[in-house]
């Protein structure tokens, strides 16, 4: 039976110690932020992810998007936004849960659009293989992931306009 150390290496992350672990998203002019490491990777969890995310007043936390396989859950901590959703602009603030189901019908991004920071949790069910799609840039990603929380070779980016035929280059 495991003892509570391993109990508690496997199943605990606290985001709020300060040897936390963050990453700096700067991509000046509209994206900035910070994300806490992946906070379910190295756990005993196989289809979770979870992170924080603070974003700068009047920065996107990433583009507008959506997933064909995973679903994506946020709730806000702290601070007021604006939830764009399906092509509209939703105002959302701390206690909001916001629930996103994979599939063309949601495309989403937070925006923070007010004076202070706007702080959220982002919980993910993580498949083996995803596609990801970028409606305002037409791009696509495909990525299957190696390990928790891994893409292998980070994945493919492509666009639309870009498709081949499946019998191209075949011999």
């Amino acid at each position: 039976m495991p003892g509570v150390e391993e109990l508690r290496s496997k199943l605990i992350r606290n985001f709020a110690t300060p040897d936390a672990s963050w990453d700096t998203m700067d991509r000046a002019p509209h994206y900035d932020g910070v994300v806490s490491k992946r906070l379910a990777r190295d756990t005993a969890a196989k289809k979770m992810g979870l992170s924080v995310d603070i974003v700068p007043p009047g920065k996107r936390s990433c583009p507008y998007h959506f997933h064909y396989v995973e679903e994506e859950m946020f709730i806000v901590l702290e601070g007021s936004g604006t939830l764009r959703v399906a092509g509209e602009m939703v105002p959302i603030s701390a206690g909001d849960s916001i629930f996103i189901p994979p599939g063309p019908e949601y495309p989403h991004q937070i925006i923070n659009t007010s004076d202070a920071p706007l702080k959220y949790l982002s919980v993910s069910t993580h498949a083996e293989a995803e596609i990801c799609e970028y409606p305002d840039s037409g791009k696509y990603l495909a990525f299957a992931k190696s390990g928790p929380d891994t893409l292998l070779n980070d994945g493919r980016m492509h666009r639309a306009k870009d498709d081949l035929d499946y019998w191209d280059g075949e011999l």
